[in-house]
């Protein structure tokens, strides 16, 4: 079976403009640091570890990520 049968769908960030969509899985199959994938519109994707992932949501949540993105410009 490939990793891609064993996705299992979380959310998808439509922002509906019908081009593709960011999408974020879980991979219970995969190693433990590779668990978390989101791939975007392009077919590139990111694995990451539950870990990192809530990492992610921390500074989601904080508002610290969206500093660091305005304050980049």
């Amino acid at each position: 079976m490939d990793g891609e049968a064993r996705r299992v769908p979380v959310m998808t960030f439509c922002c509906h403009c019908h081009c593709g969509c960011p999408e974020l899985f879980l991979e219970p199959d995969a190693p433990a640091d590779r668990r978390v994938v989101m791939t975007d519109d392009f077919g590139q994707r990111i694995e990451i570890s539950v870990d990192q992932f809530r990492t992610f949501l921390k500074h989601v949540k904080s508002g610290v990520l969206e500093e660091a993105v305005l304050a980049a410009g």
